[in-house]
C-alpha cells in the first residue's frame, strides 16, 4: 500500500465564540494554500477528499477523531469472543470515504472488503491514498442501483458491514442503510456508530426509531455497545457517540424506513 501524501496545511477553525454556536453539520474550517484561505464545511466531504491528507490532518489530528479504530476494535473483540477468524469476513464498508475504516478492518485481520460511497470523490480518494485496499469500490446511490451494479454487489456474498461516521445527518438515510444492510447474508456482522442524540431519538422516521425497531423485531441482535467521544467540535467540546456491534438475523423490510 502506498504511503499517504503527508503534505501539511495551515488550518484555521472558527473563533471559539462562533464555533460554540455551530451544530455539527454546520461546522467549518479554513485551509491556507499558496497564501490563500479557502473556507470548507466539515461535511463538504467531496471538497475535503479532493485534497490528499486533508481529512486525516483535520479530523484525526486537529479534531481527535478515532472512530474508525474504536468501531473496528469493538468488532474484532466480538469476533474473538465468538471464536470467529476475521479473515473469514467479506465486508461491505458502507460510506467508505477515503478508506480509513477499511484500513482499520485490514489491521484487525479482515482480508476481503468492498467500498461503497455516494461520492465519486470518496472512491477517487481511496484509490489514490490506499490503493489495493479494497477489492472493489462502488460510487453510487444504493437506493437507485443499476441492475448490473446490484448483481455485482450481490456476487460478493457479504457477511459483514461497517458504517462509521456516516449516519445521522442525512448523508445516509434509513432507506439507504436498509438497502446496504440487505446485501448481507444472514447471519452477518454489522458495526456502526451514531451520535448519542440520534440513537435516543425515537420520533417516527428518525434513525434512532429505525434501529430500535430492527432490534425489537429481532432483525438485528446487539452484541456490544459503547459510548465514547467521537471527536471534539470546532469549539473543543466532546461529541458523544455510540459504537454498536450487532448480528444480522434477517433482512429489514424496506417499508420500515418510511414508517419507523
Amino acid at each position: 500500500m502506498a504511503t499517504l501524501d503527508t503534505q501539511r496545511f495551515d488550518l484555521y477553525l472558527p473563533p471559539s465564540q462562533a464555533g460554540g454556536g455551530l451544530d455539527q453539520d454546520e461546522e467549518w474550517c479554513e485551509i491556507e494554500r499558496d497564501g490563500e484561505r479557502q473556507r470548507i464545511r466539515l461535511h463538504d466531504y467531496a471538497s475535503i477528499f479532493n485534497v490528499p491528507g486533508l481529512y486525516e490532518q483535520l479530523f484525526c489530528e486537529k479534531l481527535e477523531c478515532d472512530s474508525p479504530e474504536i468501531v473496528c476494535q469493538l468488532l474484532a473483540a466480538e469476533l474473538i469472543a465468538d471464536d470467529i477468524d476475521p479473515a473469514t469476513l467479506k465486508a461491505l464498508d458502507f460510506g467508505a470515504g477515503n478508506g480509513m475504516v477499511g484500513e482499520q478492518l485490514a489491521n484487525v485481520g479482515v482480508e476481503s472488503m468492498v467500498g461503497l460511497d455516494l461520492l465519486p470523490e470518496a472512491r477517487d480518494a481511496a484509490m489514490r491514498d490506499r490503493p489495493g485496499l479494497y477489492e472493489d469500490y462502488f460510487a453510487l446511490d444504493i437506493t437507485d442501483v443499476e441492475p448490473d451494479d446490484r448483481r455485482e454487489l450481490e456476487s460478493h456474498d457479504f457477511n459483514a458491514m461497517t458504517c462509521v461516521a456516516a449516519l445521522g445527518f442525512g448523508d445516509i438515510p434509513p432507506a439507504a442503510f436498509a438497502e446496504a444492510f440487505n446485501l448481507l447474508d444472514s447471519p452477518g456482522w454489522v458495526a456502526f456508530n451514531l451520535r448519542d442524540r440520534f440513537m435516543e431519538d425515537n420520533e417516527a422516521g428518525s434513525f434512532g426509531a429505525f434501529i430500535t425497531r430492527m432490534l425489537e423485531q429481532d432483525v438485528l441482535e446487539e452484541q456490544a455497545r459503547v459510548t465514547y467521544t467521537h471527536r471534539v467540535s470546532v469549539a473543543g467540546e466532546p461529541l458523544e457517540y455510540n459504537a454498536v456491534v450487532a448480528c444480522k438475523r434477517d433482512d429489514v423490510p424496506l417499508d420500515w424506513t418510511r414508517a419507523s
